[in-house]
Parts: C-alpha cells; structure tokens; sequence
C-alpha cells in the first residue's frame, strides 16, 4: 500500500513529544547493533565475473529532495523509429549482504524502511543504505541492470538483465527533473515521452497508480493546519519505469519458476462502499457504474478535497500480499495478479528500503542464467512473505499513529463555536467515524449513526498527547 510522506512543524515541541511518544509506544528499532554496524562498514562488495562495466551510461537519479538512500538511477535512450531502450540500474544489496550474516539478519528482522515525519528508521544500516549500496552520483557502484526496449507505442518488446558497474552522473530532485523536462532537456525529456506512453498502456490495461499527495501539517492564521501537495508529473513517470521493471521481473518469474509476486485481490465491495462514502463528504463526483480507476484518475490534484479523496483510497491496497514461487507452483492466474496494476507484479526496484527486492532480484538473476536461485535464496522464500507483513504491519501502524497525531493536531485548533460539516463513513466499537469536508480530516464521534448520514459536529477538545479527539454533534 502506498503511504504518503507526511511533513509537520519539528520546531513544535507538541509535535517532537508526540512522535518521540509513537516511535516509544511501537518500540521503533531505531539503533542498529555494534555487530551490524560494524559488518556494514567493513564489508567487501562480492565479486561477480559476470559483472559488466556499464559505467558508459548517462544515469542520474530522480529522489525527494534530501534522499540518501538511492535505490534506482535510469538513462533513457531513443531509438530509430520511435522506441525508447530504458536502462534501470538497482542498487546491488546482495552484494554486500551475505547469507545469514549480521546485516542479513537484521534486515529480515526489520523487513522494511520506516517514515515519520523528518524521521527515517532504515533497513540497512547508513554505511551500506545511504554510502556503499546507494547510488550516489559520481561514485562507481555496483548494481543490477535491466535492459528494457519499448516499440514507438511504449510496450516492452524486449528484457535483459544482469550485474553490472554503473556511475550515476547527477542526482536530482523532482523539481529539478520536472524543470528540465519541461525545457526538452536531451537526458530527461525521453522520460516524459515514455512515462505519459506507459500511463496510457496502464489505463488500456485498467491498472492505476495512485497520485498520492503529500500531507503536510502547518501553522496557519488560525492555528495548525492541513495542506496537500500534489505530485509533480515527473513522479508519475518515475513509477511508471519502477512497474516496468517490476512487470518485466514477474514475467520472467513465471518462466522460470522462481520468485517472489506482489500479489493483490480486487478491492471488496465493503471498501469500495466506504470509499464511495469518502468521495461523498469531501464532494468527489462519483457516477453510478462508473470504476474506482476512473474516478481517480478524474480528480484535481491541486484541489485538497480531491487529494484527501486519493489518499483515502489507499485503503483499496491493504490486502497486498507476497506469493513465493517454486517450480510446479501451479496457483491460478488471479491469484497471481496484483489487482490494482492489473498484471503480474514483483518488487525488485527498492532493496535498500525492501527485504523482498534482493530476494526477488536473485530468483530473476537465476532465471536468465538459467539456473535454480541460490540455495540461501530458494530457502529463504517461504519464509519471506511473513517476514514482509510483519515489516509493513509495523510500518502501517506507525503511519497511523502519525495520521492521529497530525489530525489531532488540526483539530487542537478548532474554536469552540465552530461547526463542521462531515459525513459518517464508517462504524468503530468507539462510535461512527466521520470525514469532515474541511479540513479533511477524519474522526470518531461517539454515536452510532447510519453509514453516509451527513452530520454537522464541533470539536470538544483535542488532546494532542493522547491523540484523542472528542465530537459533539451541533445543536
């Protein structure tokens, strides 16, 4: 499930205390032991005979301003009757985790990169996951590069990949990257060109890629308040290449055996009814037979209702699971499809924030040489999956304790003689919980009242310790 960055005053001592609270109420593995900080920082990256220098090739990277942590770096070249040869090179974590060493323990331990607000736990220790293993501009680095070759209309007509040396030569932001494609710079505007074709293949497919906003808490004339900033076109594009590469490794999977699928089952009518109840308070046009996909893709992302709207529908990707594969594995195909990119899917683009990417990337790697995956790896994978949901699980109840507290926060400001108009969207054992129309935020009122009946409520108090707020309906 995709969950949005969210940014809030750190200047406020109530905002430091009430994460300094969640991140020691969830027991957060904030430190990194002297035995697994020690093996970071004196690893050896693993030889590979077959790596290949690809140092030739113009890469950057395209991250929030600030990362460290640089996963992927890309080089896109057009070729002679409209087509495009994307180069996607990954940082190479197996090089520098062996099998049941110290970083490879703890990293299964972990499962995943946690996000707070100005806050980061990593995955892997800061010597490999923002030093050795990321790829920094201007540094040699190792990594695992994928060879995608699209026809004029975007669609991938050819795979490769393998070890390789890359050197990424800039690292960009968003901004900076949005700024250079929209001036028809050589080196980003064939992203552009190939982003908007494969968002167009993804809409023919019926997949979606949810633009989810970032959330950001500030102080306003009128205390604390809530804003939305909407994704530039660039971030779009970007994900755009990371499911390409991640439909490519899926597909070469189901060839060869072996793997690791992002799998999800289509979103329930209950949730749908609840997003539809969503879509109602914050004013979202949402006509009858007409597909969650489509309404999506409809909305304005500059509009704060709308994007409240998107970041609600992030709730359609809680039943993503990981599927390992063996030869023989024999599942169905829906069960191998993840429902939302409407194909068959793997992670392999984030191994420095994902436990399963390396995994992933191995079996892939295994399949083109055609060979079975390394024994530590074909081991590993059942195993994999609970590792993974216990890692999101921990990353999900994080970001809700921060939502909590950011809302809480919002409504800390709320005068007493103010009224809010909401609408009941669901039931909790606490009472109805509401979806204000401004600010979009969502609380529990402690009466049971129908689902979708609107109501006008005032905030009772906020208690931004506690993370507790209390409604009252208006007279």
């Amino acid at each position: 499930m995709p969950i949005p960055r969210r940014h809030a005053p750190l200047d406020d001592p109530a905002v430091v205390a009430g994460l300094d609270a969640i991140f020691a109420e969830q027991d957060v593995p904030e430190a990194f032991s002297d035995e697994v900080l020690t093996a970071a920082a004196t690893v050896v990256p693993a030889g590979d005979a077959s790596r290949v220098d690809r140092r030739d090739l113009p890469f950057v990277t395209i991250d929030p301003a600030g990362s460290t942590d640089l996963d992927q770096a890309l080089a896109i070249e057009p070729v002679l009757g409209g087509g495009h040869v994307v180069w996607y090179a990954i940082a190479d974590v197996a090089a520098f985790a062996p099998p049941d060493g110290p970083v490879d323990r703890e990293s299964r331990a972990r499962g995943v990169t946690l996000y707070a607000p100005s806050r980061r736990v990593p995955l892997h220790p800061p010597a490999l996951s923002e030093d050795a293993a990321s790829l920094l501009a201007g540094r040699d680095r190792p990594a695992v590069l994928w060879r995608l070759a699209l026809d004029p209309d975007g669609a991938l007509v050819d795979t490769t990949v393998g070890r390789a040396t890359v050197r990424s030569r800039e690292q960009l932001t968003y901004e900076e990257a949005q700024r250079r494609i929209d001036a028809e710079d050589d080196v980003l505007a064939p992203l552009g060109v190939v982003g908007r074709r494969r968002e167009e293949i993804e809409a023919d497919r019926g997949g979606l890629s949810l633009p989810v906003p970032e959330q950001e808490v500030h102080h306003g004339d009128a205390g604390y308040e809530l804003a939305f900033r909407a994704q530039l076109p660039v971030e779009g594009w970007n994900a755009q290449l990371s499911l390409l590469c991640g439909m490519a490794a899926a597909q070469l999977m189901l060839v060869g055996g072996w793997g690791l699928l992002r799998t999800l089952p289509p979103a329930s009518d209950e949730s749908l009814a609840l997003l539809r109840r969503h879509a109602t308070a914050l004013g979202v046009d949402w006509p009858a037979g007409r597909a969650y996909s489509e309404v999506v893709r409809g909305v304005d992302p500059q509009d704060p209702r709308h994007a409240a709207f998107v970041v609600q529908a992030t709730r359609l990707f809680r039943g993503a699971d990981y599927l390992p594969l063996r030869p023989g594995t024999g599942e169905p195909d829906d069960v191998l499809v993840h429902a939302a990119i409407a194909a068959p899917y793997a992670h392999v683009t984030a191994p420095l924030r994902r436990l399963g990417d390396r995994f992933a990337t191995e079996c892939v790697l295994a399949t083109v040489r055609g060979a079975e995956p390394p024994d530590a790896v074909a081991s590993a994978l059942d195993d994999l999956p609970g590792q993974l949901r216990s890692g999101s699980s921990r990353a999900g109840a994080l970001d809700r304790a921060v939502v909590d507290l950011l809302e809480t926060l919002v409504l800390s400001s709320a005068d007493s003689d103010s009224v809010y108009d909401a609408v009941v969207v669901d039931h909790r054992s606490s009472g109805s919980v509401v979806q204000f129309e401004t600010p979009a935020v969502v609380a529990t009122l402690a009466e049971e009242i129908p689902l979708g009946t609107p109501v006008r409520v005032r905030v009772v108090s906020a208690d931004v310790t506690n993370r507790n707020v209390e409604l009252a309906l208006a007279d």
